[in-house]
């Protein structure tokens, strides 16, 4: 059994689609961020990082999202949401997945919270932008998803970061193979219901 510890949007968005696609059994418990509960001492002892998410896992918390999804995918094989452990798509997948986690959400960080490092906006724009078109290539040649005909966690990730750029001057619904793997990642049946369970409504 999983509790996921979520602020809806954030980056739980993307364990929070892995545990729909795999079926398992979850609940969840809202993290108000506005109101600064990721500080509060309860939640610090889950996950000292004062973060979202947290994933209970028979109740022994874990964080880091890219952690969490890497754990579900293992966890829940008959979902593919990864590849065999032996195969070079599996290496892609950690590529992709460590590639977001240490690149891609860093500099929205930057972005969403221009005060704590001093970079301009034009700068963690650019960076962003980078990012978006190295994914674009890689739709683009080996599409439909970043591995090919499968859709796995590292497709659920890429969709959260897209959606975060939905604000932003250029978008990344802005580069064309993107913009279709959005399309396409939008109708699955787990999206839908994500949206109904976070009371999401921006980029349905």
């Amino acid at each position: 059994m999983y509790t996921l510890y979520y602020s809806p949007g954030a980056a739980s968005l993307a364990v929070h689609l892995a545990l729909l696609e795999s079926g398992a059994d979850y609940r969840l418990e809202r993290v108000d961020l506005d109101a600064g509960a990721q500080r509060d001492p309860a939640y610090l002892k889950l996950n000292p990082n004062g973060m979202v998410p947290t994933l209970l896992i028979d109740g022994e918390p874990f964080y880091e999202a890219a952690a969490c999804l890497m754990t579900i995918a293992d966890r829940h094989p008959a979902s593919a949401l990864a590849p065999r452990p032996d195969s070079l798509e599996r290496a892609a997948w950690n590529q992709w997945i460590i590639h977001i986690a240490n690149t891609v959400q860093p500099a929205f960080r930057m972005w969403f919270y221009p005060n704590e490092l001093p970079a301009s906006a034009e700068m963690i724009a650019a960076r962003i932008e980078n990012a978006w078109t190295r994914f674009d290539t890689q739709l683009a040649a080996k599409g439909p998803y970043l591995l090919g005909e499968a859709c796995t966690a590292a497709d659920l990730m890429l969709l959260m970061v897209m959606r975060w750029s939905r604000n932003m001057p250029k978008p990344a619904t802005e580069w064309p193979a993107l913009r279709a793997f959005a399309a396409r990642m939008k109708a699955r049946p787990s999206w839908k219901r994500l949206y109904e369970l976070e009371g999401l409504t921006e980029w349905a």
